[in-house]
């Protein structure tokens, strides 16, 4: 795994947001195809193209239960002069053998049923006296209840076109078209395309696994008793739904002492079940940041690619991050700030896209738009920084949810969009078009 542009930034050099973020993504590689079974393949990007290698149908079938006929048997047929056609036999979904249907004959059908020689269209069995004798009926009695249905004779009120309630061999896809394109996330509607055309296994770039690991020795897990000065870790179950709806497969660590070992430790211990790790909090200057203080010379001469570089970004919240690579398999990491605004934030714009690009898609981004600033008084931001404020989005319109501080997660929970302000603007107006981050969305369809 190289990282370039961390060698040649200088340590008092401040990032910006574009930068960081093509380092992340310039850095990090789509993991490798395998072939897996359709079920375990959901989520997944698929490999390669994939063509249609039976036609679907196979057959012509009845789209209909009802009778098999033939056109010039019914033709004419009404209520007061039906067609009498003598019944042959069943003909039911998955039949083999398939009794012709002559002149003045008609087989009884059921939906999904190959369409049998001889017949030429499929009337409903509401339009038939189901060989009753009577008038029409609403549906077919079982056959176990009556065998003899299959038999003896049926009267048709209504004629019937070529073709009608019939589906023709081929009607949804045929023999060597393209069932789904090389890049298609495989959703329940992929998978039961892929099942029907009898593939039992997809060649896919696999979700990656993603650990989280929140730091912190306040942090209490949540449904124990807060002691004082104690918070609930909030942060880790947060990071791990996110990379859930990104679609990794996420792996939620429960928060780490304020302790540089323990933390080393307990990231070198979860390197064997990771494609990502993500850490939150100790990245920023203060006296107990041990992720800085754990991971800041990872990496020497045996490993080289290796390493955490720290570093300050221009924008707010997310100041302080961190980026690199540890382990033998130079697994990459992403250390976030500790306050939840600025960790949801920072996963937004630099985890997410990593994860979406060790999955294989093309575009990795969450979807932007612009929109027209509904609000009482100007939006400050400071100069020099990227910001990004929490918004609610509907109908072109954006307002935005509570104030600019990293700890406000209860507005975070109200927000679907991030405001962006540029690094030029130190207040955006009411009724100014602004650009937006557009959450809860995909950049690309999942099924």
């Amino acid at each position: 795994m190289s990282n370039a542009a961390t060698r040649t930034a200088g340590p008092d050099h401040l990032w910006s947001v574009d930068e960081h973020l093509e380092d992340i993504l310039t850095t990090v590689r789509p993991l490798e195809p395998i072939e897996l079974q359709l079920l375990d393949a959901q989520g997944c990007v698929l490999v390669d193209d994939v063509t249609v290698p039976l036609s679907l149908p196979p057959f012509d079938n009845s789209s209909m239960d009802g009778y098999a006929v033939r056109v010039a048997d019914v033709a004419g047929a009404s209520e007061e002069f039906p067609a009498v056609l003598e019944v042959v036999g069943d003909v039911a979904a998955g039949a083999a053998e398939l009794t012709p249907v002559g002149p003045g004959q008609a087989a009884r059908i059921m939906t999904g049923a190959p369409l049998p020689p001889g017949a030429e269209a499929v009337v409903p069995v509401e339009w038939t006296d189901g060989g009753l004798g009577e008038g029409p009926v609403a549906g077919m009695r079982a056959r176990s209840l009556t065998p003899e249905g299959a038999e003896g004779h049926v009267r048709v009120h209504r004629p019937a076109e070529a073709r009608a309630h019939v589906r023709a061999r081929g009607s949804d896809v045929k023999a060597g078209d393209l069932a789904l394109e090389a890049g298609t996330v495989l959703g329940p509607p992929q998978i039961a395309l892929l099942a029907a055309i009898g593939r039992g296994t997809a060649r896919v770039r696999p979700r990656p696994r993603v650990v989280v690991v929140s730091t912190g020795s306040e942090l209490v897990q949540p449904g124990e008793a807060l002691g004082s000065g104690q918070i609930y870790d909030s942060n880790s179950f947060a990071l791990t739904a996110a990379a859930r709806d990104a679609g990794a497969i996420a792996y939620r660590v429960g928060a780490v002492v304020d302790d540089a070992e323990t933390l080393r430790a307990t990231i070198e211990d979860q390197l064997v079940r990771a494609d990502l790790l993500v850490t939150t909090g100790g990245v920023s200057v203060g006296a107990y940041d041990v992720v800085k203080e754990a991971l800041a010379h990872v990496g020497d001469e045996d490993e080289p690619g290796s390493g955490i570089d720290f570093r300050k970004l221009a924008m707010q919240p997310g100041k302080p991050q961190g980026f690199g690579a540890i382990g033998p398999d130079h697994t990459p990491l992403l250390a976030l700030p500790g306050n939840p605004v600025s960790s949801y934030v920072s996963f937004e714009l630099f985890v997410r896209p990593a994860i979406r690009t060790l999955m294989g898609l093309e575009d990795v981004h969450r979807p932007r738009t612009t929109a027209t600033l509904r609000a009482d008084k100007a939006l400050s931001s400071p100069k020099g920084r990227r910001q990004f404020l929490r918004g609610a989005y509907a109908d072109g319109e954006v307002t935005a949810v509570g104030g600019a501080g990293s700890h406000l997660v209860a507005a975070l929970a109200h927000a679907d969009a991030l405001i962006v302000v540029p690094e030029d603007a130190e207040s955006v107006e009411p009724g100014t078009d602004v650009e937006v981050v557009l959450l809860g969305q995909e950049a690309v369809p999942l099924g």
